[in-house]
């Protein structure tokens, strides 16, 4: 799986950290993603986030492979991201 076919993908279920933000207390937060609308993530970890994806780039684990993504290219309901690209 790569950056560009990650974007096509159901991202529940993944592994995911907080890598970069513009708000410096969602830096870290790391766990998995448990649903996704139009412009949060939620990650269940310590406890649950709901993390703005357009202030946020994300880390995936995918397998043995760690994806970056910045956060506003996840932005959007996640059933038209297959049809952006």
């Amino acid at each position: 799986m790569t950056k560009k076919t990650l974007l096509m993908h159901e991202l529940i279920g993944l592994k995911v950290k907080v890598i970069k933000s513009s708000h410096p207390g969602l830096i870290g937060i790391e766990g998995y993603v448990i649903d996704e609308t139009k412009n949060t993530l939620t990650i269940l970890g310590t406890k649950v986030w709901a993390i703005p994806k357009i202030v946020a780039e994300f880390e995936f684990e995918v397998g043995d492979k760690k994806i970056r993504i910045k956060g506003e290219e996840l932005v959007g309901r996640p059933e038209m991201r297959l049809k952006k690209r």
